[in-house]
């Protein structure tokens, strides 16, 4: 009797110990499915903390090429309308007063599509002319008639040249695609500013020379 009973609590015993050992392995199987779901997004793939970093970056950064362009591409755009607002009240020839308000009218759409891209990007845009525009501004400012539409078609030639340069640069070269479709949809019209000042400004030059020749 006393053996029954004693191989009985062995018996006991040992159910007793399996039965532990069986929830300590739950529970630590549990903690690891918890933890790896705490690690995953919403997709269920693990998210390391590289990758937080990665997201929470966003796009917000240009690289300094891309920065330098934006902020001259607002300095000249701003310029454009500026000169253009002034021809308008200055220009002696008709057609000259028509491609100062082409230029008043497209690079101020220009100017607000590249604010608001450059509000995206957390670069700030110049507010005011830079030195050089600011030069250009005062000195067409002093002239008249002929004389200031020969001078301002002149600087139109000259700066259209230089920015259909480097739009073009940039519309192969920008690392930001944002910056690089802007810069690709504003080179065409750029394109075609440059070709229409390139045929008003021999017409202001001869206007000038002949008012020169006949003495007045």
């Amino acid at each position: 009797m006393k053996l029954m009973l004693r191989s009985f609590l062995a018996a006991l015993a040992v159910a007793l110990l399996l039965s532990l050992t069986s929830v300590a392995q739950n529970d630590t199987t549990n903690n690891s499915t918890n933890r790896d779901m705490h690690k995953s997004d919403t997709s269920g793939a693990p998210l390391h903390h590289h990758d937080k970093m990665e997201k929470s970056s966003g796009s917000g950064s240009l690289s300094s090429a891309d920065q330098t362009f934006v902020k001259k591409a607002a300095e000249g755009g701003m310029a454009e309308v500026e000169l253009g607002n002034l021809a308008k009240d200055k220009a002696s020839s008709s057609e000259v007063k028509q491609f100062a308000q082409r230029m008043v009218d497209d690079h101020t759409k220009a100017n607000e599509q590249l604010k608001s891209i450059a509000s995206e990007k957390g670069v700030t845009l110049p507010t005011s002319l830079d030195a050089k525009d600011e030069a250009t501004k005062d000195r067409l400012s002093k002239l008249s008639g002929d004389q200031f539409d020969r001078a301002y078609m002149n600087d139109m030639v000259k700066d259209h040249t230089k920015d259909v340069s480097e739009f073009k640069k940039e519309s192969t070269a920008a690392k930001d695609p944002d910056i690089k479709s802007f810069a690709s949809q504003t080179l065409p019209t750029l394109e075609d500013h440059l070709k229409e000042a390139r045929q008003i400004a021999p017409k202001a030059n001869k206007e000038t020379a002949s008012r020169k020749t006949s003495g007045q």
